[in-house]
């Protein structure tokens, strides 16, 4: 049923006040962000009809469910489900435990548009006037965080272990690596507030905001893992960040360093092929091709250099099985894949658990769409923990001062508003 409303962003917020009153909701949104296959639909997902969180086979339990139910499912895949796809292991410590594989039926579907919501659910007058009646919590902005957020490895270790990447490569055994580091925090914040003012600060077209009981993920990424749009596979890999300029001078400057950069090129270039390489298992042959390659996209935040590769999948090839052919999406691994996950393992100090994952939702038609979980937040609301990690691809032409730099920047909005 669609229903009219005057304020957009304040439906929004109190539609979110009103998930959260629920175990499970599912937040999607694209802010209206002009992108190649779009961006995320404006959708919240609230409360679960049924759901699917197992510690092992994950993929072949969610891919049963899919071919028993036919609606809308909202959820996430970690990064360590890789375990289920190569002999590969995660033997670091983890600060935030999601659950591996998390997707769920909701019980109420809201889409929301600039002027009107739909809302599919057993009384969807019901939900609207609920919504309406929520009052705004006048303390959603208090937060009680006990130190800053403190990265997991200082500057100089992050050196050595760039270092110790670039023997890897000068010996031959990876041609990228994309190296990660993590920040820590304890305390208590708003998740709402905080995704809203993260959403502000960083409006990104895979935005997302997902609770699981007290677990949150707060995300503002700018990159589509997958999707599935009919019979077409779309991925669009990210390789190259330069920050935003404080000028309109200094903008153009750092486009055109980025557009020219033989580096980034060069790195991007090697994930595009990675990524091609995972699409040609799903999809026929001569149908993988790359429709934009090296494109340079500007947001509040950053510029970023991100290649679109498609292709046409067999027929006999279905949604999950797309989905793990390509899993983990090589713009956060780097190359040969599994070796590089292997290193990853070794080099990195925290497990990654969510992070480097991807989030989104399957719809009724079959079709779905996926993020890759990166510029988010992670809080855990019964232990009071928060965390994010970042991170860059290493190659051997790699300055691991410029490298740090470049983490740096990627998480200064998560910073800025856990400051």
């Amino acid at each position: 049923m669609i229903f009219n409303i005057q304020n957009r962003e304040l439906f929004r917020k109190k539609a979110l006040q009103w998930a959260e009153t629920f175990s499970h909701f599912v937040w999607l949104d694209n802010n209206r962000i002009p992108y190649l296959y779009n961006g995320f639909p404006n959708v919240l997902a609230a409360g679960r009809k049924s759901i699917i969180s197992p510690n092992q086979n994950g993929f072949t339990l969610l891919q049963e469910w899919i071919k028993k139910n036919n609606g809308w499912l909202f959820g996430f895949l970690t990064y360590d489900l890789k375990n289920e796809i190569e002999k590969l292991q995660s033997k670091n410590p983890e600060y935030i435990q999601f659950p591996q594989i998390c997707f769920f039926e909701p019980e109420h579907l809201l889409l929301l548009d600039d002027d009107h919501v739909t809302i599919h659910s057993d009384n969807p007058e019901a939900i609207f006037q609920q919504i309406n009646s929520v009052e705004i919590d006048a303390d959603e902005k208090v937060q009680k965080i006990n130190n800053a957020p403190v990265s997991s490895v200082s500057k100089e270790r992050y050196i050595q272990k760039v270092n110790k990447i670039k023997e890897h490569l000068s010996d031959g055994d990876i041609y990228e690596l994309n190296y990660c580091i993590e920040f820590t925090a304890k305390g208590s914040i708003s998740p709402i507030y905080t995704y809203l003012k993260l959403n502000e600060i960083s409006p990104m077209p895979f935005s997302s905001l997902i609770k699981v009981d007290s677990l949150y993920l707060i995300s503002a990424s700018p990159e589509r893992f997958l999707k599935k749009e009919g019979d077409k596979l779309i991925s669009q890999p990210i390789k190259g960040t330069r920050k935003r300029g404080a000028t309109l001078e200094e903008d153009v400057a750092l486009i055109e360093e980025l557009k020219t950069s033989e580096k980034e090129i060069a790195e991007n270039m090697m994930i595009v092929d990675l990524v091609r390489n995972d699409l040609s298992r799903s999809c026929k042959p001569g149908t993988v091709v790359g429709e934009e390659l090296f494109g340079v996209h500007t947001f509040q935040q950053v510029h970023q250099m991100i290649s679109t590769i498609t292709g046409i999948k067999y027929e006999n090839i279905d949604s999950v099985q797309a989905i793990k052919n390509a899993f983990p999406m090589g713009s956060m691994t780097g190359a040969p894949k599994i070796r590089a996950m292997e290193l990853i393992d070794d080099i990195e100090e925290s497990k990654r658990g969510i992070f480097s994952g991807a989030a989104g939702y399957f719809n009724p038609d079959g079709d779905f769409d996926l993020n890759v979980i990166i510029r988010s937040i992670f809080y855990d609301e019964k232990n009071q923990k928060i965390s994010f990690q970042v991170g860059s691809a290493i190659t051997y032409e790699s300055d691991a001062e410029k490298e740090y730099e470049e983490c740096l920047v990627k998480a200064a909005a998560m910073l800025k508003v856990l400051s």
